[in-house]
């Protein structure tokens, strides 16, 4: 099982990094929190969590072991997969999940794509006591792209937010962080409105 991963980013887009270590190219699934941190790096230093299943083998990627730990934790309750606990560490970083696990906040947690009310209800019951994280703040790298809206929008879509809850939510995002803020600060903040 690969359990680490130190090599450099040949490919990275918001879900996925492809890491070349010792010339292997590997394709590494991973969340937005882990994205903002790897962004404008060649180097990367990954926690690897390998998911064995009879037609597949894939790897998620975690900038950080507390990441990975949650992760774990989600993956361990019944009808959470590793696509939906990835969702869910891209809509909401460690130590707000932590904090939302603790409060007893359903709310919050079924406000991210993939989440029911019956699945936030399963994560906060199973993992009370269990999700004690170091509060933590994310890296946010500054990088400047062509058409930075619409590739703010198209991530959002591809987490699995309708079109128009997007638009709505770049729409405030952009007035809160205004109108010189690249594509990290803006996909945050449009995640903010969103999970709000």
């Amino acid at each position: 099982m690969i359990g680490y991963l130190n090599g450099n980013i040949r490919q990275l887009d918001a879900t996925r990094a492809l890491v070349v270590a010792g010339g292997v190219g590997y394709e590494v699934h991973i969340s937005l929190t882990t994205y903002y941190k790897l962004e404008g790096r060649k180097d990367i230093e990954l926690e690897i969590y390998t998911h064995v299943r009879e037609d597949q083998l894939s790897l998620y990627g975690f900038a950080t072991a507390e990441e990975k730990v949650a992760f774990e934790k989600l993956i361990s309750i019944s009808g959470i997969g590793p696509t939906v606990a990835q969702k869910i560490l891209s809509g909401i970083d460690v130590a707000d999940l932590a904090d939302a696990v603790a409060r007893d906040d359903v709310r919050k947690l079924s406000s991210i794509p993939g989440v029911g009310k019956k699945t936030a209800e399963r994560i906060c019951l199973e993992l009370r006591d269990k999700l004690v994280m170091p509060t933590g703040v994310p890296a946010t790298p500054s990088t400047t792209r062509h058409a930075i809206d619409d590739d703010v929008h198209s991530a959002l879509v591809n987490l699995g937010y309708n079109p128009k809850s997007a638009d709505a939510a770049l729409d405030k995002a952009r007035k809160d962080v205004g109108a010189e803020a690249e594509f990290s600060k803006l996909l945050k903040a449009a995640l903010r409105q969103l999970t709000k």
